[in-house]
Protein backbone atom coordinates (compact mmCIF):
# COMPACT_ATOMS: atom_id res chain seq x y z
CA UNK A 1 0.00 0.00 0.00
CA UNK A 2 2.62 2.21 1.06
CA UNK A 3 4.68 1.63 -2.42
CA UNK A 4 1.99 2.39 -4.43
CA UNK A 5 1.09 5.55 -2.56
CA UNK A 6 4.84 6.73 -3.38
CA UNK A 7 4.83 5.72 -7.45
CA UNK A 8 1.25 7.56 -6.91
CA UNK A 9 3.29 10.77 -6.04
CA UNK A 10 6.01 10.26 -7.76
CA UNK A 11 4.18 9.58 -10.87
CA UNK A 12 2.00 12.78 -9.92
CA UNK A 13 5.12 15.10 -9.69
CA UNK A 14 6.36 13.82 -13.08
CA UNK A 15 3.41 15.14 -14.62
CA UNK A 16 3.02 18.35 -12.78
CA UNK A 17 6.09 19.12 -14.40
CA UNK A 18 5.44 17.86 -17.81
CA UNK A 19 2.34 19.52 -17.97
CA UNK A 20 1.78 22.10 -15.05
CA UNK A 21 -0.30 21.94 -11.72
CA UNK A 22 -3.62 23.73 -13.63
CA UNK A 23 -3.30 21.24 -16.95
CA UNK A 24 -2.28 18.09 -15.05
CA UNK A 25 -5.30 15.74 -14.37
CA UNK A 26 -6.39 12.40 -12.42
CA UNK A 27 -6.40 10.54 -15.27
CA UNK A 28 -2.72 11.47 -16.75
CA UNK A 29 -0.99 10.01 -13.75
CA UNK A 30 -3.56 7.35 -13.34
CA UNK A 31 -2.05 6.68 -17.26
CA UNK A 32 1.50 6.99 -16.52
CA UNK A 33 1.36 4.20 -14.18
CA UNK A 34 -1.16 1.78 -16.43
CA UNK A 35 -3.75 2.36 -13.49
CA UNK A 36 -7.27 2.96 -13.24
CA UNK A 37 -8.47 6.78 -11.95
CA UNK A 38 -10.24 5.20 -9.38
CA UNK A 39 -7.27 3.98 -7.80
CA UNK A 40 -5.25 6.98 -7.65
CA UNK A 41 -9.15 9.09 -6.07
CA UNK A 42 -8.75 5.81 -3.52
CA UNK A 43 -5.45 6.99 -2.34
CA UNK A 44 -5.97 11.10 -2.69
CA UNK A 45 -9.52 11.25 -3.25
CA UNK A 46 -9.42 14.84 -5.32
CA UNK A 47 -6.95 16.36 -7.11
CA UNK A 48 -6.17 18.77 -5.21
CA UNK A 49 -5.32 16.39 -2.69
CA UNK A 50 -3.18 14.40 -4.86
CA UNK A 51 -1.06 17.83 -5.94
CA UNK A 52 -0.42 19.04 -2.39
CA UNK A 53 0.55 15.12 -1.64
CA UNK A 54 3.09 15.25 -4.47
CA UNK A 55 4.42 18.46 -3.41
CA UNK A 56 4.94 17.36 0.04
CA UNK A 57 6.63 13.97 -1.51
CA UNK A 58 9.28 16.34 -3.67
CA UNK A 59 10.18 18.82 -0.38
CA UNK A 60 10.64 16.00 1.93
CA UNK A 61 13.10 14.57 -0.71
CA UNK A 62 14.78 17.84 -1.01
CA UNK A 63 14.90 18.70 2.29
CA UNK A 64 16.48 14.85 2.74
CA UNK A 65 19.37 16.18 0.82
CA UNK A 66 20.07 19.93 2.63
CA UNK A 67 20.42 18.16 5.60
CA UNK A 68 22.50 15.50 4.04
CA UNK A 69 25.20 18.09 3.02
CA UNK A 70 24.83 20.41 6.26
CA UNK A 71 24.96 17.34 8.77
CA UNK A 72 28.63 16.78 7.13
CA UNK A 73 31.30 16.23 9.06
CA UNK A 74 33.26 19.57 8.38
CA UNK A 75 33.61 23.21 8.81
CA UNK A 76 30.42 25.15 8.88
CA UNK A 77 31.72 27.87 5.98
CA UNK A 78 32.15 24.50 3.25
CA UNK A 79 28.52 22.83 4.35
CA UNK A 80 27.28 26.21 3.50
CA UNK A 81 29.12 26.49 0.41
CA UNK A 82 27.81 22.98 -0.45
CA UNK A 83 24.42 23.67 0.03
CA UNK A 84 24.51 27.14 -1.83
CA UNK A 85 26.22 25.06 -4.87
CA UNK A 86 23.58 22.41 -4.70
CA UNK A 87 20.61 24.53 -4.45
CA UNK A 88 21.28 27.29 -6.53
CA UNK A 89 19.22 27.05 -10.07
CA UNK A 90 23.00 26.24 -11.71
CA UNK A 91 23.70 23.53 -9.49
CA UNK A 92 22.36 19.44 -9.55
CA UNK A 93 18.99 20.35 -7.55
CA UNK A 94 16.37 19.21 -9.66
CA UNK A 95 12.93 20.46 -10.05
CA UNK A 96 12.95 24.19 -10.57
CA UNK A 97 10.05 24.30 -13.42
CA UNK A 98 8.20 22.40 -10.41
CA UNK A 99 8.38 24.46 -7.46
CA UNK A 100 7.97 27.77 -9.88
CA UNK A 101 4.51 26.13 -10.50
CA UNK A 102 3.98 25.34 -7.19
CA UNK A 103 4.61 28.99 -5.97
CA UNK A 104 2.39 30.05 -8.09
CA UNK A 105 -0.51 27.45 -7.68
CA UNK A 106 -0.14 27.97 -4.18
CA UNK A 107 -1.65 31.41 -4.53
CA UNK A 108 -5.27 30.18 -5.56
CA UNK A 109 -4.97 26.85 -3.34
CA UNK A 110 -4.80 26.76 0.43
CA UNK A 111 -3.46 23.48 0.92
CA UNK A 112 -0.52 23.51 -1.23
CA UNK A 113 0.36 26.83 0.05
CA UNK A 114 0.68 25.34 3.42
CA UNK A 115 3.15 22.87 2.06
CA UNK A 116 5.01 25.24 0.44
CA UNK A 117 4.99 27.48 3.19
CA UNK A 118 6.33 24.26 5.53
CA UNK A 119 9.41 23.87 2.63
CA UNK A 120 10.31 27.72 2.85
CA UNK A 121 10.63 27.57 6.77
CA UNK A 122 12.32 24.55 7.19
CA UNK A 123 14.95 25.39 4.17
CA UNK A 124 15.52 28.54 6.13
CA UNK A 125 15.83 26.80 9.57
CA UNK A 126 18.33 24.65 8.72
CA UNK A 127 20.74 27.18 6.94
CA UNK A 128 20.64 29.54 9.67
CA UNK A 129 21.21 26.86 12.02
CA UNK A 130 24.46 25.64 10.37
CA UNK A 131 25.53 29.88 10.12
CA UNK A 132 24.89 29.52 13.99
CA UNK A 133 27.26 26.86 14.47
CA UNK A 134 30.17 28.97 12.65
CA UNK A 135 29.51 32.18 14.32
CA UNK A 136 30.01 29.95 17.61
CA UNK A 137 33.25 28.54 16.30
CA UNK A 138 34.36 31.61 14.86
CA UNK A 139 34.54 30.71 11.04
CA UNK A 140 32.83 34.09 10.18
CA UNK A 141 30.43 36.41 11.53
CA UNK A 142 26.95 36.77 10.37
CA UNK A 143 24.40 39.02 13.23
CA UNK A 144 21.53 37.75 11.65
CA UNK A 145 21.53 34.14 10.78
CA UNK A 146 18.23 34.54 10.48
CA UNK A 147 17.64 37.37 7.61
CA UNK A 148 21.12 35.86 5.86
CA UNK A 149 18.92 32.48 5.70
CA UNK A 150 15.98 34.82 4.17
CA UNK A 151 18.12 36.73 2.09
CA UNK A 152 19.98 33.95 0.22
CA UNK A 153 17.27 31.74 -0.55
CA UNK A 154 15.59 35.22 -1.96
CA UNK A 155 18.22 35.39 -4.60
CA UNK A 156 18.65 31.97 -5.73
CA UNK A 157 14.58 31.70 -5.68
CA UNK A 158 15.00 34.37 -7.82
CA UNK A 159 17.58 33.40 -10.27
CA UNK A 160 15.88 30.33 -10.69
CA UNK A 161 12.90 32.04 -12.36
CA UNK A 162 15.10 33.96 -14.54
CA UNK A 163 17.45 31.20 -15.23
CA UNK A 164 14.12 28.59 -15.62
CA UNK A 165 11.40 30.92 -16.99
CA UNK A 166 14.03 33.33 -19.33
CA UNK A 167 16.66 31.13 -21.03
CA UNK A 168 19.40 33.23 -21.43
CA UNK A 169 18.41 36.29 -19.57
CA UNK A 170 21.41 35.92 -17.07
CA UNK A 171 24.61 33.83 -17.52
CA UNK A 172 24.33 30.45 -15.83
CA UNK A 173 28.52 31.02 -14.52
CA UNK A 174 27.38 34.80 -13.51
CA UNK A 175 24.54 33.76 -11.34
CA UNK A 176 26.59 30.84 -9.59
CA UNK A 177 29.05 34.37 -8.82
CA UNK A 178 26.46 36.33 -7.66
CA UNK A 179 25.29 33.19 -5.29
CA UNK A 180 28.94 32.95 -3.94
CA UNK A 181 29.19 36.68 -4.07
CA UNK A 182 26.59 36.61 -1.68
CA UNK A 183 27.45 34.25 0.53
CA UNK A 184 30.44 35.77 1.22
CA UNK A 185 28.82 39.35 1.95
CA UNK A 186 26.48 37.75 4.17
CA UNK A 187 29.17 35.62 6.55
CA UNK A 188 31.69 38.79 6.42
CA UNK A 189 34.21 37.30 4.07
CA UNK A 190 35.96 38.24 1.35
CA UNK A 191 35.10 35.88 -1.92
CA UNK A 192 38.14 34.21 -1.94
CA UNK A 193 37.88 32.65 1.28
CA UNK A 194 35.36 30.14 -0.17
CA UNK A 195 37.88 28.51 -1.69
CA UNK A 196 40.66 29.31 0.19
CA UNK A 197 42.22 25.94 2.09
CA UNK A 198 40.68 24.74 5.21
CA UNK A 199 41.88 22.81 8.03
CA UNK A 200 38.97 19.90 6.86
CA UNK A 201 40.81 20.09 3.29
CA UNK A 202 40.69 22.53 0.18
CA UNK A 203 36.98 23.93 -0.98
CA UNK A 204 36.68 22.81 -4.81
CA UNK A 205 34.63 22.96 -7.96
CA UNK A 206 32.83 19.94 -6.69
CA UNK A 207 31.69 20.96 -3.37
CA UNK A 208 27.50 20.40 -3.38
CA UNK A 209 27.67 17.35 -5.42
CA UNK A 210 25.27 14.97 -4.50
Amino acid sequence: MAERRRELLRAAVEQIEARGVAAVRIADVASALGVSNALVLYHFSTKEKLVAAAFRHAAEADLAHLRRLLGRRTSALRRLRSAVRWYAPTGQAKGWRLWIEGWAAALREPALREVTQDLDRQWKAALAEVITEGMAAGEFHCPDPHGTALRLTALLDGLAVQLTSYPGAVPRARAQEWAEEALARELGLEPTALTRPTPNGRLSATDGAA
